[in-house]
């Protein structure tokens, strides 16, 4: 074939132009000779196909497919392109080749190669147009979007959800490049050509409208390694990502519960500091720091020993008053001649030994607050009195004429049924609602039960620090404590803590270390033990139980021959459990 292909080429040379016409005529293939400015030469009839316009017009309007590709193409480059002609529907596979002119003219022939016969004939048979149609349907009915782009980032395809997600029509985008629609404003930016850029799957985040969407583009290479399409996936996030900010918010909002929980928990008031394990104290703390930004009255509630002038402390300390003092002032330990006095203060000879003028606990409390603890015990001429300061903010003192305008916030407290004392005539209605513009109940302390061992652990530390011992409970002693009701509630709690403190001899409280009516009261008794864990054996069982009988029985009758005889032993066992034990008293005791 070789040989022959030098006399062809030099038949082809000489032969006349008519041949030269009918042989590129014969070629089935598209041939079109165009000039860089888009002048049209020669086309031949495979090409004028393809041509929307006759060959007069330039290539740019007869041709703007063919154009968008030779204004991209690169003279150095060899490699076939595709493009998709208008022309009944037909693809062509595209060969760009140079010609330089004597003149220095660059001719670009085109070649377009119509896809096979045989390859026709493969799209018509059954399973390619099953497959094709499986194909579509999926791209179709798809719920995501999806782009699909040449390795020039033109579009080639876009399904229903696109359209749908961008607002566009697919016939609006087809055969537009990337960049374009980026400067139409359509997209603010392309995954398609970072893909093309990066030669790897991308993923970004756009907004179109107040959607959000997540797009993926993906590149797909030819068997030879080459880019031929990048596909684009779109999601619709939108429902997600708010889905995602309110999962934020709220695990924001736990957060910020949590922490004012651990907060709470280490809030100190002065020296004290408070405990707050249960919700419910939890809230009482809450409600005592929001209502610290106002200057409201606020009546605090509660049995003896709850707290209460302890919330009102917190109070003081949180508040925009807290640099001015807090008067405290227990209405029940005042007499009642005395109490307006101390309260309201007097002038000179307002009474017999009024020698001077004397300023009262509103006075000292200007600016700041009083606290008024067991409001319940003012004796009615008193409770007046206040009820005409809480209505004007103005006092007068006792022998005066002279009223005194004060800026006093007033916090008060009582365990006392208030509505009771109001329907037994001994307590103002009137004052009542006045006081009560902001109720604040405390709970109880067995109302709180998750913050008993916490506080039992605090103030054994608080103590032991002071004395200089270090003192825990065992688990029968922390069980009986829990189960206890403590009536005299923190108040009580912190008293028992002292007393075991120093009361106890071994740096382990345990149950026979605690005050009888505690163990009775809690449902335990003086020898019985709480019951078998199987981190104690046997031996440790019955040596408590041992101690307990020998203190408790000692502690009973205080000499070694009757505590012999009771329990049925020596008086040299008596002895030497005494001593193991620890117990005091006078281990030489005879019989009487």
């Amino acid at each position: 074939m070789g040989t022959h292909m030098k006399p062809l080429n030099k038949a082809i040379e000489t032969a006349p132009s008519r041949y030269v016409s009918r042989l590129l005529e014969a070629v089935d293939a598209g041939l079109i000779a165009v000039t860089h400015s888009g002048e049209i030469l020669y086309a031949n009839q495979h090409a004028l196909k393809c041509l929307q316009r006759s060959t007069e017009h330039p290539l740019q309007v007869a041709f703007p497919e063919l154009w968008n590709i030779l204004a991209e193409f690169n003279p150095a480059s060899r490699q076939p392109l595709t493009c998709s002609a208008p022309a009944e529907g037909q693809s062509y596979s595209v060969n760009i080749n140079t010609v330089s002119e004597d003149s220095g003219r660059t001719v670009y022939i085109c070649s377009l190669y119509a896809h096979t016969q045989i390859e026709n004939l493969a799209r018509q048979t059954k399973a390619f147009q099953d497959l094709s149609r499986e194909e579509s349907a999926i791209i179709d009915f798809s719920s995501d979007g999806l782009w699909i782009c040449d390795a020039n980032a033109r579009v080639v395809r876009i399904n229903p959800a696109s359209e749908r997600l961008n607002n566009v029509k697919a016939e609006e985008v087809l055969g537009k490049h990337m960049e374009e629609m980026i400067v139409e404003g359509i997209f603010d930016k392309s995954v398609t050509l970072e893909v093309i850029k990066h030669k790897k799957v991308t993923s970004l985040l756009q907004k179109r409208g107040d959607r959000a969407l997540l797009l993926t583009g993906a590149p797909v290479f030819d068997q030879d390694g080459v880019l031929i399409r990048v596909v684009v996936s779109e999601r619709d996030v939108t429902e997600i990502e708010t889905l995602q900010r309110a999962l934020e918010d709220q695990e924001a909002l736990k957060n910020k519960y949590m922490e004012q929980a651990l907060s709470l928990q280490k809030t100190r008031s002065g020296e004290r500091q408070i405990i707050a394990r249960s919700p419910e104290f939890i809230k009482v703390i809450a409600q005592s720091m929001k209502l610290s930004s106002v200057d409201s009255t606020v009546l605090i509630l509660g049995e003896s020993g709850v707290g209460k002038g302890l919330i009102a402390d917190l109070i003081h300390e949180n508040s925009k008053r807290s640099a001015k003092p807090i008067i405290r002032i227990n209405c029940g330990a005042v007499p009642e001649s005395l109490i307006e006095s101390e309260l309201f203060g007097y002038d000179k000879g307002a009474f017999t030994g009024a020698q001077t003028s004397k300023a009262g606990q509103f006075e000292l409390a200007d600016d700041g607050i009083l606290f008024l603890d067991e409001v319940a015990e003012l004796p009615l001429s008193a409770q007046v009195k206040l009820l005409r300061f809480l209505e004007d903010g103005c006092i007068y003192r006792l022998g005066s004429t002279h009223k005194r305008k004060l800026d006093v916030r007033v916090l008060a407290a009582t365990h006392r049924d208030l509505d009771k004392m109001v329907e037994e005539g001994s307590f103002r209605l009137d004052l009542y609602y006045r006081l009560k513009v902001i109720p604040l109940q405390v709970p109880s302390l067995r109302e709180r039960r998750d913050c008993i061992i916490p506080l039992i652990r605090h103030h054994l530390d608080y103590f032991g620090e002071k004395v200089g011992t270090q003192k825990r409970l065992s688990a029968e002693a922390s069980d009986i404590l829990c189960r206890y009701e403590y009536p005299g509630n923190v108040r009580e709690l912190i008293n028992l803590c002292e007393r075991l403190v120093v009361m106890t001899d071994t740096s382990v409280i345990k149950t026979h270390d605690l005050p009888q009516d505690v163990i009775n009261s809690a449902g335990g008794k003086g020898w019985t033990i709480s019951g078998w864990s199987k981190e104690r054996r046997l031996d440790e069982i019955l040596s408590e139980v041992e101690e307990r009988i020998y203190r408790e029985a000692f502690g009973k009758y205080r000499n070694q021959y009757k505590v012999a005889s009771v329990l049925g032993v020596s008086q040299a066992t008596v002895a030497r459990r005494l001593q193991k034990y620890r117990i005091t008293g006078n281990l030489a005791d005879t019989a009487e």
